[in-house]
């Protein structure tokens, strides 16, 4: 009774790191390794796990001893703050530092866990988020003001933490943005407005769905990686119902869909600028840890140096590429070091600037609200794609480099014990002395129908009473 107590412990603590590491939009190839290594700590190599988006099934033993628990996850999202947390914990459960009681017991800590900065801060922080990257998306002063405004708007709603307003206010902010910015736009000089829309609405973007969907589909993931990938598209049509919804009220034209040159050039300092601005932004909206401000500035700048020459090799269309091949190897490396930062961490904040749901936002608004249909739908696909190759190309190599070139794919069954007949050694093995079934002071191997014969005769009273028939009884 103890120890089914102990294995029922311990799948509920699985779970729950499951569950957590769900939250923090890693991906289900990642989870299962994740499991069963910390599974394997606390001495149970027995352990299958099934991972999907929404559903969790953990198996501990084997055959008719074996127990399943299942749980259905629930649409949670954690912070910054808390998906670090929420690793230092992995990392201890994978040395079997912490016991199943007390790692569900911090597990429940870390989803209570309150922001290190309060509401205001947190505000500030989108405001500064959003003014970063309109920086780099439409870079005139005049929009970027027009952004920090939006952007502030945009923190103080996300306070709201309803399940239910949360469904819905994707398609709210986009209403709302872009009503704003097309009535603005005739008076004051804010560059594209499509891409200024981007700025406030960049945490709606599905930056960090079709990043998990990606590697889930490099990792052989099907059915998980192909969900992720439909509700991410899905995501970005909402969010351009939404501004094709203010456009219709306002009566913008369809010419206002299509992007247009921002005007003079800014220094290449103010691009630097908005990275660092965008990188402090996300370090006070998300209440990240503080020592992971450095590593997430590192990728964030390695993005967009690799996004701006791929621009300038390649086209803006597929600059993205470049950028996801240059960052993917950097997410990885910093992620395993004692002192760095979990891959979420700054995953999410790349791809934002990435904008790979931004350049597809843009395509889906154009396709829909210009004449130019399915060309505009096509560019989309391409540039979302080109991103999405990237983080593929770029996590195989770093594969490579640190697990080898060599991977097989293993298919095995395992057969039940009491049918699975015993291997005969080499002939070389046989000649060893001391070896099993040595030529040397062993009796000879009886034949199948002789054990048959043995096993179907009665037993005396000597073997019923030695201890080898004990161990082989019942």
């Amino acid at each position: 009774m103890a120890e089914a107590a102990d294995q029922a412990l311990l799948r509920r603590f699985l779970l729950g790191l499951a569950e957590g590491m769900n939250a923090a939009a890693d991906s289900t190839d990642k989870i299962r390794d994740t499991l069963v290594k910390v599974s394997g700590a606390y001495g149970r190599d027995d352990t299958d796990v099934v991972v999907l988006p929404t559903v969790i099934l953990i198996e501990t033993g084997a055959g008719d001893s074996g127990r399943v628990a299942i749980r259905s996850s629930v649409n949670a999202s954690f912070r910054f703050d808390q998906i670090a947390a929420l690793y230092r914990l992995i990392d201890s459960a994978k040395r079997a530092e912490v016991t199943p009681l007390d790692g569900i017991t911090r597990l429940n800590e870390i989803g209570a866990m309150k922001p290190s900065h309060g509401w205001v801060v947190r505000t500030f922080g989108h405001a500064v988020l959003t003014t970063g990257l309109a920086l780099l998306l439409a870079p005139t002063w005049q929009g970027a003001l027009v952004a920090f405004v939006l952007g502030a708007f945009i923190g103080v709603a996300k306070l709201v933490r309803s399940p239910t307003l949360q469904i819905v206010f994707p398609v709210f902010a986009a209403f709302v943005c872009a009503t704003a910015v097309f009535l603005i736009a005739p008076y004051f000089a804010v560059g594209d407005p499509i891409r200024l829309l981007i700025a406030p609405l960049a945490t709606f973007l599905p930056g960090g769905v079709l990043t998990t969907a990606v590697v889930e589909l490099a990792a052989g993931q099907m059915l998980a990686g192909a969900s992720r990938l439909v509700f991410g598209l899905v995501q970005l049509s909402l969010l351009a119902f939404g501004i094709l919804a203010a456009g219709t009220l306002v009566g913008v034209a369809s010419s206002s869909y299509v992007p247009l040159d921002s005007g003079e050039a800014f220094p290449w300092w103010v691009s630097v600028f908005g990275v660092l601005l965008f990188a402090i932004g996300n370090y006070l909206h998300f209440s990240a840890p503080p020592r992971t401000f450095g590593w997430v500035l590192l990728v964030l700048l390695v993005a967009y140096s690799g996004q701006v020459v791929g621009g300038a090799l390649i086209g803006a269309s597929v600059s993205g590429f470049v950028g996801a091949l240059a960052m993917t190897p950097v997410v990885l490396w910093v992620a395993t070091l004692r002192h760095g930062a979990p891959s979420q961490l700054t995953f999410l904040p790349a791809f934002w600037l990435l904008v790979p749901g931004a350049a597809g936002l843009v395509g889906l608004t154009e396709a829909i609200g210009t004449t130019r249909g399915y060309e505009d739908f096509a560019e989309a696909l391409i540039s979302i794609m080109s991103i999405a190759l990237g983080v593929l190309i770029g996590t195989a190599l770093y594969r490579v480099v640190h697990q080898g070139a060599e991977e097989i794919a293993e298919f095995h069954i395992d057969v039940p014990a009491g049918l699975v007949e015993e291997e005969e050694p080499p002939f070389w093995a046989r000649l060893v002395p001391g070896t099993p079934r040595s030529f040397w002071g062993r009796r000879p191997r009886r034949s199948a129908g002789d054990r048959r014969a043995d096993a179907s005769a009665p037993s005396s009273p000597v073997a019923e009473s030695s201890p080898s028939s004990q161990a082989t009884g019942s």
